[in-house]
């Protein structure tokens, strides 16, 4: 099975082709330029460098949330382009559990999901590492940093945090008396190899869906449709003449 894999979900962008479950080449970029200048160009190069066509691509993976709006409508809106033409199937890659393939070869460790939410909290799911794959330990979440240290508490495994939130939680976190290792540089933000094999996982449980039915997962309501519920909700106080 080839996987043609994209992550856009945060800061880094990247595109990963793999088949049969290894990987044949990936194109990673953290340049600050916008995923819409990026992403696509990066999808050809890689073909191109593969010498591998679309039409041999039996599945297209994308990264579909937790993670920036903007780069989750990104990576799913150039994933469903990709699958339009030949009608093919796509993996909706959880991001977190995406974040944590690579390191599933730390046989014991719990893999500490991180991502920037903002306002004082970090998208997060715990997995523990088997050797060959992932346990899931927690649910994707929007979570506080408090709330954090006392679920990693419950585990006394040792403990990796990976993600582009890895940073903010390593410090918080060791203040609070944890032990954590933190990533190794080149693992530790997302990568699109890591959607490819997540994508394996859901292609194995019969969980692909076609392009249509893709959508991105965002986990909370976005800034401007928070600012536009306080404003309703305060007009609405307002008419009833609560102050």
């Amino acid at each position: 099975m080839v996987i043609l894999a994209l992550e856009s979900s945060a800061g880094p962008c990247s595109a990963a082709l793999s088949r049969g479950g290894e990987l044949v080449g990936q194109f990673y970029v953290n340049s600050g330029l916008t995923h819409s200048r990026t992403l696509l160009p990066m999808v050809r190069a890689l073909l191109d460098s593969c010498a591998v066509a679309l039409d041999e691509v039996d599945v297209i993976a994308v990264a579909a949330g937790p993670g920036s709006f903007t780069g989750l409508r990104i990576g799913v809106s150039t994933a469903k382009g990709l699958a339009w033409k030949g009608d093919k199937v796509c993996a909706p890659c959880a991001t977190l559990e995406s974040m944590a393939w690579p390191l599933a070869h730390l046989t014991g460790s719990v893999i500490v999901c991180a991502m920037d939410a903002r306002r004082n909290q970090v998208y997060n799911a715990l997995f523990l590492a088997n050797g060959k794959g992932l346990e899931r330990l927690s649910p994707d979440r929007a979570i506080s940093l408090e709330e954090l240290d006392k679920k990693l508490k419950n585990f006394k495994n040792s403990k990796i945090v990976v993600g582009d939130g890895a940073k903010l939680c390593y410090n918080k976190l060791m203040e609070r008396g944890h032990q954590l290792k933190l990533a190794p540089q080149p693992l530790q933000l997302q990568s699109a190899w890591g959607v490819a094999r997540a994508a394996e996982q859901l292609a194995a449980k019969g969980a692909l869906v076609k392009g249509r039915e893709l959508v991105p997962v965002y986990h909370r309501l976005s800034q401007a449709e928070r600012e536009r519920l306080e404003r309703e909700s305060k007009s609405e106080r307002n008419i009833k003449g609560e102050y």
